[in-house]
């Protein structure tokens, strides 16, 4: 693909999220009256084109090639199995197996020194919207997208498959890190939202809600923390870069 063909894909992208999810923050804002050109916007542009441009094609080579070694080592009587089950039964188990590794990986990101160096990059977002969805460390995104994905490799689905289910997941996270507010009563205990992941991005990194899809795992576990008002703010306690170069580098150089 050459780079014409990637920088028309990565304006399609652009303009296809911007309309479908500025009329929602126009509507049901979260934070009323936050602007669409609000600080750091450029920033999160830097981000958004870093994924689609540069980054994207690396992290599928990377999840392709961890494919590959793991149809080495998972033995085809497990997958004959899971094969014979119900498609509905399969997605079900594929989205449990996924959000329980995706909760316990992701609080290891806000425990573990090593993760959190690259995590923190998302957690520097001082606003959200659906740009500030791509604020996110290019290692960040392979051990994000590898845990995710994980139980459909080892389950055996096609890469192909796994592509629909990166971009289905890639579509929710932009979601939830929206400046939107769509209460949802009772639903908001089964079905992930913004109002629940807006408190994981308070100005505390312990504050919950790891979960992705569903909040079902913060609730197992204890983590579940959803007031009912948006946070002050954002963003982390200590000072961070501000460029996207800056933040691109700023892990390699944190002092242990």
């Amino acid at each position: 693909m050459d780079i014409l063909t990637l920088a028309m894909s990565a304006g399609l992208s652009l303009c296809f999220l911007a309309l479908l999810f500025r009329p929602l923050e126009l509507v049901f804002p979260a934070k009323p009256g936050q602007p669409f050109f609000r600080p750091d916007w450029w920033t999160d542009l830097g981000f958004f084109l870093g994924q689609y441009l540069l980054f994207n094609a690396f992290v599928l080579w990377v999840l392709s090639g961890f494919a590959g070694w793991i149809d080495g080592i998972v033995p085809i009587a497990i997958r004959a199995v899971v094969a014979e089950q119900p498609l509905w039964l399969q997605i079900v188990e594929i989205v449990l197996l996924s959000d329980l590794l995706i909760y316990w990986g992701h609080r290891l990101q806000h425990r573990v020194e090593f993760l959190w160096r690259f995590h923190a990059i998302h957690h520097t977002a001082e606003h959200l919207d659906w740009l500030a969805a791509h604020r996110e460390h290019p290692l960040d995104s392979i051990y994000t997208i590898g845990l995710i994905n994980l139980p459909a490799l080892i389950l055996g689905f096609p890469m192909e498959t796994l592509v629909g289910f990166i971009a289905f997941r890639g579509i929710w996270a932009i979601y939830i890190h929206s400046n939107v507010r769509l209460p949802i009563g009772p639903l908001r205990y089964l079905i992930g939202s913004p109002q629940i992941h807006h408190w994981h991005h308070y100005r505390d990194r312990d504050a919950g809600n790891y979960a992705n899809l569903s909040p079902l795992m913060d609730l197992m576990f204890g983590t579940y923390y959803c007031p009912d008002h948006e946070p002050e703010s954002f963003g982390l306690a200590e000072p961070t870069k501000r460029s996207w170069i800056g933040h691109m580098v700023a892990p390699f150089r944190r002092s242990s």
